[in-house]
């Protein structure tokens, strides 16, 4: 954070398919900035180089080599887009994160250990927030959108993944990271989780010592 300026923070969301993280980042930002933060949104895999390749070729790259694309797009975001504007003062709001790659890399069968040390440089979120569904209800909401990649198919891929994304919470907390419950968004609206989400984040902010700024905000 700037002395004598506005909050920075970096808060990530992460969560199963079909668990409305994409929706939430987009009604989160505007929510915040009435709240009188400054924010910028983001995602991963981002949209440059790296990440396309990442996005885009989960059938042809799997395991490590899949593991080491998403980094390499992480640390390429960090260095380019994430710490700049933290540095600016804004709240960083990404969408998917390192607890996307505990889940998918270790579901493609790499080993945390491989999946951590990938990772140790990467900047540790200020407040991650995990999104779960019921499987059914988030098999259905995939299948009406299309599936982005092989991981996001059918009501078992749900099972998994959402004991995963349980699992990836706790660890989490574990390694010191602030943690917003893991929240159930398979009969709340998306308002509702996003103005609890945006709850913790001023509560975050404060605990940090700051708060929300009158100057301009960020897309």
């Amino acid at each position: 954070m700037i002395e004598g300026s506005h909050p920075s923070l970096f808060v990530t969301l992460d969560g199963m398919a079909g668990a409305g993280k994409t929706t939430t980042v987009r009604m989160l930002g505007p929510c915040l900035r009435n709240m009188g933060y400054r924010v910028h949104t983001t995602a991963e895999p981002t949209p440059g180089a790296l990440g396309e390749l990442a996005r885009r070729n989960t059938d042809l790259y799997r395991g490590e080599s899949l593991a080491c694309l998403v980094a390499a797009d992480r640390y390429h975001h960090l260095e380019t887009e994430i710490e700049p504007h933290l540095r600016e003062g804004d709240i960083v709001v990404c969408d998917r994160y390192i607890a996307s790659s505990y889940v998918l890399q270790q579901w493609d069968g790499v080993p945390l250990a491989f999946v951590d040390a990938l990772n140790n440089r990467a900047r540790r979120p200020d407040l991650a927030v995990l999104l779960v569904a019921d499987p059914a209800v988030a098999a259905s909401r995939v299948a009406a959108r299309g599936a982005h990649d092989r991981f996001q198919y059918g009501i078992s891929a749900g099972r998994t993944e959402a004991g995963m994304y349980r699992t990836a919470a706790s660890y989490l907390a574990q390694l010191g990271t602030p943690v917003v419950s893991t929240i159930d968004t398979t009969s709340r609206e998306p308002l509702q989780v996003v103005e609890q989400i945006a709850q913790r984040i001023a509560e975050r902010c404060g605990e940090l010592g700051q708060g929300p700024s009158d100057q301009g905000a960020t897309a």
